[in-house]
């Protein structure tokens, strides 16, 4: 059972490693222990999305009056909700798996552990172990939700993003802990569903890693829907041996007891490295992430890393370039790394919110001269038909040589919009040069050229 390239692990790094791999040629196996997609697709990305787009749909009926129509009384079907974003996870994992097929990659189903001499061993089910051989082998085994020592999950009251996903009944209130994509994700659709959320972020502001203006704008956002948002706050215990859960959080005005029925950990993510051989191998780990180069090679010959286990932002999106990458670099291809300084994040809240590069806070205190662009969408003649004014679009430059430094997003769809500032910067485009390309009108996305006007000074809608 020899082979080119063993990847273990099947998410967005693992299967779009092993598809290309494939197609440059190399005899190819996937080992995964779960379902076909990894956590992105069966419990991560997807699941959520379809999770938000049920509580986006549940919002607009209950405001259908407010573009002239009437549809009577709209109730939410909880179960209903949960069961569509499992069949869109299935119908995702069954296409991964056509994929895989397509390119002739062999799925090998069980637990895989490296060993010396190129080797991984893998178990399955029923406790058999074969070992198979490549020259090269790729690690792909992403992350789990990361617990706290007192936040220990029991997977009932005290619960992770998987339990989220499958919660039999709506609870009536929920506390989560963390704000960044997941917590805040979760915090929306619940609360847009009716139960009541308070969200807690240890931080002093919510989705801590976006721009400030973008982070207060969701938390007003939040707070106008009802939902109750602590920031500069942490969790110090949790009690359930009651109904329900009495969460102590210590605030800036004392502590506080918060009752709830359930609490959702989204505290971050811990990398699955245990059991999988790494230490027997050899393979160099540094505060719980693989260590690699430039092109995901690890200290071990033949041996590579991608994905949420090394450095970096942990992204679906990021772990598939990575596993390209890496791929390409095996075959003698010509391949460059990976710029982690043009790497897009996207959080789909109502608002949803989308920002690449340097925030103006990171710009200033890198000592960058810099020009600043912001665009209401209450100045934007298609986000007034639509109804959907909340937010704006910020942008960066460098004023000195015209580089695009940063931009911010918060509003409807810009998590659709914010590639195009992407492939701007991967392509030097100046500010200049973005005023002068013509952006459709009516649309969402002209905000982008009219942020970029307002900070060179040329904006004529605002």
């Amino acid at each position: 059972m020899n082979y080119d390239i063993i990847v273990i692990g099947s998410g967005p790094g693992g299967y779009v490693a092993a598809i290309r791999a494939a197609q440059l040629g190399f005899r190819v196996a996937v080992v995964e222990r779960a379902e076909l997609g990894g956590i992105c697709l069966n419990w991560g990305c997807i699941p959520t999305k379809a999770l938000l787009k049920s509580a986006s749909v549940f919002q607009y009926m209950k405001h259908a009056g407010d573009y002239g129509i009437h549809a009577g009384e709209v109730t939410a079907d909880f179960s209903a909700i949960i069961k569509r974003s499992r069949d869109v996870a299935d119908q995702m994992s069954k296409g991964i798996q056509f994929l895989l097929k397509k390119n002739k990659v062999d799925h090998i189903q069980g637990f895989g552990k490296v060993k010396p001499g190129k080797v991984v061993e893998v178990t399955d089910d029923g406790g058999l172990k074969t070992d198979y051989s490549a020259s090269h082998i790729m690690l792909a085994t992403g992350t789990r939700s990361r617990e706290l020592p007192n936040l220990k999950q029991d997977g009932k009251k005290i619960i992770g993003y998987r339990e989220a996903m499958t919660l039999p009944v709506q609870p009536q209130s929920m506390v989560v802990v963390g704000s960044g994509a997941i917590g805040s994700e979760f915090a929306y659709f619940y609360q847009s569903l009716g139960t009541s959320v308070t969200l807690i972020e240890v931080l002093p502001n919510i989705v801590p890693i976006e721009d400030e203006e973008v982070s207060k704008a969701l938390e007003r956002s939040f707070k106008k829907s009802g939902m109750k948002v602590l920031t500069g706050a942490s969790v110090e215990s949790v009690d359930t041996t009651g109904d329900g859960c009495k969460v102590a959080v210590k605030t800036k005005k004392g502590e506080e007891i918060i009752s709830c029925d359930i609490v959702l950990s989204a505290v971050g993510v811990a990398t699955n490295l245990e059991g999988i051989g790494i230490e027997e191998v050899g393979i160099a780990t540094e505060r719980g992430k693989v260590v690699v180069d430039d092109y995901y090679k690890t200290n071990v010959e033949g041996f590579y890393a991608i994905g949420d286990i090394v450095k970096g932002p942990a992204l679906a999106h990021v772990a598939s370039h990575e596993g390209i990458i890496c791929v390409e670099k095996i075959a003698g291809k010509h391949v460059e790394p990976l710029d982690y300084g043009n790497i897009p994040g996207c959080t789909y809240t109502h608002p949803e919110i989308a920002s690449v590069g340097m925030t103006e806070k990171s710009a200033r205190e890198a000592g960058y001269d810099i020009l600043v662009g912001k665009f209401p969408f209450t100045a934007s003649g298609k986000a007034t038909a639509s109804g959907a004014r909340d937010g704006f679009i910020k942008v960066i430059f460098d004023a000195k040589y015209g580089e695009w430094l940063g931009a911010h997003f918060i509003g409807e769809n810009v998590t659709e919009m914010i590639a195009e500032v992407v492939v701007a910067r991967k392509l030097e485009t100046t500010g200049k040069e973005i005023i002068e390309a013509i952006h459709p009108h009516p649309t969402m996305s002209e905000a982008i050229m009219e942020a970029v006007a307002v900070a060179y000074g040329e904006c004529v809608h605002l």
